[in-house]
């Protein structure tokens, strides 16, 4: 799956107003949903929040990668978004969130959902991308940093 696909500029959203968790996942499904209005957002936030429950998603210092199986998406889509002020997830270090990653997959492709997160994961384990998101001035910016990345991987 294309990260590019996956996370339109549209889709990235540079100032989060979210200072907690439920409310961040009710702001980026808006944007999801928005864009893709046949996603079931009681459906996403249900998904969302069962895999929550598990074990938060928030595993990287300051990054969550919130993801969830649902029947009413096409794919993979997704979300980004950035907390300049810091968003309390509950994290496993217990530090504020502030760069966010969600993803929902479609329940009966399990294989492109988890594919996504892989191409996430190796992004996130370098840390001049974070750094480099940080940085961004717009959503083209970050858009582009995912392209390049992807590019990398591909190499």
């Amino acid at each position: 799956m294309n990260l590019q696909k996956v996370f339109p500029p549209e889709g990235i959203i540079l100032d989060l107003e979210s200072s907690e968790k439920e409310e961040l996942f009710e702001e980026m499904l808006q944007n999801i949903c928005s864009r893709l209005p046949d996603v079931d957002r009681d459906e996403a936030r249900a998904a969302l929040l069962a895999r929550e429950a598990k074990m938060s998603t928030g595993i990287i210092p300051g990054v969550a990668v919130p993801h969830g199986s649902i029947d009413t998406v096409k794919g993979v889509a997704g979300a980004i978004g950035i907390s300049r002020k810091g968003i309390d997830y509950d994290a496993i270090d217990k530090k504020p969130v502030h760069y966010v990653f969600m993803l929902l997959g479609n329940s009966s492709d399990n294989a492109g959902h988890l594919e996504t997160l892989r191409k996430i994961a190796i992004l996130l384990i370098n840390p001049s991308f974070i750094s480099k998101v940080s940085e961004a001035s717009s959503a083209g910016d970050i858009w582009d940093m995912l392209g390049d990345g992807e590019n990398y991987m591909e190499n």
